[in-house]
């Protein structure tokens, strides 16, 4: 799968953060540098708390990192990122108690003790046990047993667990004495917290105020999927781009609590906006029955699957049953100068087709190719095979791919593509999770 430049660099960015807050870990350190448990101690606890900043960045969704980096990019980092805090936590706590213990020849429950008793460290021990219980909801096993609604609000708490453990940051022998560091540390946490709020809360707000939207009509695709219609006002300023979602708060009864992702399934028309929902869950089947005139929150747009990943002629479109979505505006809207466009669609049955007339139409118009694979997916001619995509597409390996699908079709299709020859950087998908 690409990766887009922005990506690289925020990384790279991210990596120079983590070596100068190692480097600010042997501030105060003898030389020669001691290679015991009291240097490892200082090296985890100050890249755990950078890390830490990072991690609020990372689910910022400031529009800078969402648009250049994308949101299934930016999460798989999160998820990543809080599994090696957590490691990070325990080696500082396990190294510095166990230099404690060592320096003043005690044993470990009598320097525990101790330990806890020293500036800010029993609020540092608490925010500890919060990010171990929020890493607890998060275990694969453990999610599927909560809602959205409930993992989300766990999640909530990272944000008190980070200020009871900021006091013992600042008050370490890293930064303890060393105003201009310990003003330096703060601002990195302040600026962290000051992008969740304006892009997390301020901004969903203020769009809210400026566009006014509401649902103007829901109307039914095929057996349990329905587009919702929305209009509003200066929609032009969202900069929507096709193959980008927005996260949507219905302001009605059961759904309100909760942002949904879904992409725009067509582009902008004017003062309206198109999604296009199937019902899998609870939140996704109340969608199906909203009235007109229900209030809408948009945040966003998200997402880095867009045109500007492309980098050919020629591009084949991807996608498997409501997977449609981002592709059906894509293909509406990717300009073709010399190159071939194709779409291929994917579902088990005729009726799961979606947007057959809308497609069948644009592909006219524009001169493109849509390619329905229909039926059982036991049948050899329908799998995503190198041999069958090829068959389909001769031209594939030179072309730009753009797939949205569901996780074990697109696992099949990454082996597929690979296997009929398609470089993995001209690959372009983006997956929802939460």
């Amino acid at each position: 799968m690409s990766r887009s430049p922005g990506s690289d660099r925020t990384l790279a960015s991210f990596w120079v953060g983590a070596v100068v807050a190692a480097a600010l870990s042997l501030v105060g350190a003898p030389l020669p540098l001691p290679l015991d448990a009291g240097l490892l101690a200082h090296v985890a606890g100050m890249l755990a708390g950078y890390l830490s900043a990072v991690m609020v960045v990372l689910m910022s969704r400031a529009p800078l990192l969402e648009r250049h980096v994308g949101s299934d990019v930016l999460t798989r980092w999160h998820s990543k990122g809080g599994r090696l805090f957590l490691i990070l936590v325990c080696v500082h706590a396990g190294a510095a108690l166990g230099a404690w213990a060592q320096t003043r020849q005690e044993n470990l429950v009598t320097a525990l003790v101790a330990v806890l008793g020293l500036p800010g460290l029993l609020a540092a021990t608490l925010g500890t046990l919060l990010f171990f219980a929020i890493a607890g909801v998060s275990i694969r096993a453990a999610r599927r047993r909560v809602s959205h609604e409930a993992w989300h609000g766990v999640h909530l708490l990272t944000y008190v667990a980070i200020s009871l453990s900021f006091i013992h940051e600042l008050a370490g022998p890293n930064l303890a004495g060393h105003p201009a560091l310990q003003v330096a540390w703060t601002l990195m946490h302040v600026y962290a917290l000051a992008l969740v709020v304006r892009f997390r809360l301020l901004l969903p707000l203020e769009n809210a105020w400026r566009h006014r939207l509401r649902v103007e009509a829901v109307v039914p695709e095929a057996p349990g999927v329905v587009s919702v219609i929305m209009s509003g006002r200066h929609l032009d300023e969202l900069g929507a781009e096709p193959g980008q979602f927005f996260r949507w708060r219905f302001l009605s009864s059961g759904l309100w609590r909760t942002a949904h992702p879904f992409s725009l399934s067509a582009p902008r028309h004017g003062d309206f906006l198109r999604i296009t929902v199937k019902a899998l869950g609870g939140g996704s089947t109340r969608i199906q029955t909203l009235t007109p005139g229900t209030r809408v929150f948009a945040e966003g747009p998200s997402g880095a699957m867009t045109a500007r990943r492309r980098t050919r002629g020629s591009v084949l479109l991807i996608a498997g049953g409501v997977g449609i979505t981002p592709m059906r505006a894509m293909f509406e809207t990717l300009e073709m100068t010399g190159g071939a466009l194709t779409l291929i669609y994917r579902t088990s049955r005729p009726q799961d087709v979606i947007f057959r007339s809308e497609l069948e139409h644009l592909a006219r118009l524009r001169g493109a190719e849509v390619l329905w694979l229909i039926g059982p997916s036991s049948s050899p001619e329908l799998q995503m095979t190198g041999q069958n995509l090829l068959r389909l597409v001769p031209d594939l390996a030179e072309r730009d791919v753009y797939l949205c699908a569901s996780p074990a079709m697109s696992a099949a299709l990454r082996a597929g593509l690979a296997e009929a020859g398609l470089p993995l950087r001209h690959l372009h998908e983006e997956a929802f999770t939460f």
